[in-house]
């Protein structure tokens, strides 16, 4: 009977979430995963959600970095556990939230990863067939991640009539179905005429789609497929990119050559200025890294 009860508080917050918070399909997979797992992680306790205490959260969060999951992925399940909890408090199932006050962990604050300069100049000057509509289709794919450091599930929802090259920008649908317009460089401009013109006609056939990126027969991109196509694009001997990479690496290099928080929060569609702010960390260890080489007292040993 506990059983059938985590289900159906479960059921009631994922509609709560899509209908009244209209949160992403994306999001709302995420969290019903997690609450799943954090629900399995309490029949060694014998408890349901309902009964479940601090502790028990904790050791569902120990659990997790035991096992090396990654910082950021154990704070998105945190996340999603004191939506639910707030969520049942609200409808007066519980009286207290067992996720209050546990602090973030110092190792929670994981900076995200992202490529040097040099290294996106490789990764984007990699050689491709320009007669081959697939390279120049996942060229053009790169170039877009980079340039307006586009989520992967906002580049394969980008349609046709989105896209306004002579304006220069894209109008893109991140998290919450915000909408939101992402400039476009030079580069990024002209690689997109290539694909519009050469490629795009070739992969669509006789077909037709509205979506501005495609695969064969004008079949839709899948997230896995473009996962794939940064990580393949990779040169040999280079680090991994990821889609990810792409998007931290748009941030982090608007941030090292100045560019403003508020600004950077609006490319990436940030809700929250605090989400942005990690990238100053990055800039900072940038500019102390630039200081302790070039300026000459940084340098200089003390004589005492």
């Amino acid at each position: 009977m506990a059983a059938d009860s985590d289900s159906r508080l479960i059921a009631a917050f994922l509609d709560y979430l899509k209908v009244e918070k209209g949160l992403a399909p994306l999001t709302v997979a995420a969290y019903t995963r997690d609450l799943a797992q954090f629900k399995l992680s309490l029949q060694k306790t014998r408890r349901n959600l309902v009964d479940c205490r601090r502790e028990d959260v904790r050791a569902f969060l120990d659990r997790l970095f035991s096992h090396q999951i990654d910082g950021r992925s154990v704070a998105r399940k945190l996340s999603a556990l004191r939506h639910f909890y707030k969520f049942l408090l609200l409808d007066r199932l519980i009286e207290r939230d067992p996720t209050l006050n546990i602090e973030t962990p110092r190792q929670w604050k994981v900076l995200p990863k992202s490529l040097a300069t040099s290294e996106v100049e490789h990764l984007l000057a990699a050689p491709h067939d320009p007669d081959s509509a697939l390279q120049l289709r996942d060229h053009c794919i790169l170039e877009v991640l980079y340039a307006g450091g586009l989520r992967v599930s906002e580049v394969i929802g980008i349609r046709l009539e989105d896209l306004k090259l002579e304006l220069g920008y894209v109008m893109v649908r991140g998290k919450g179905d915000k909408e939101r317009i992402v400039p476009l460089g030079r580069t990024s401009q002209r690689v997109l005429m290539s694909y519009l013109s050469e490629a795009r006609p070739k992969l669509l056939g006789k077909r037709t789609s509205r979506n501005l990126f495609i695969g064969r027969a004008g079949k839709p991109l899948t997230r896995q497929r473009v996962w794939q196509l940064v990580r393949n694009a990779t040169p040999p001997g280079s680090r991994k990119a990821s889609p990810h990479m792409l998007r931290h690496s748009c941030a982090t290099h608007m941030v090292e050559n100045g560019a403003d928080l508020r600004t950077v929060q609006t490319l990436l569609g940030h809700a929250d200025i605090s989400t942005t702010q990690v990238y100053t960390h990055l800039a900072l260890d940038r500019l102390k890294s630039v200081y302790s080489k070039h300026h000459p007292r940084a340098q200089r040993k003390s004589n005492g």
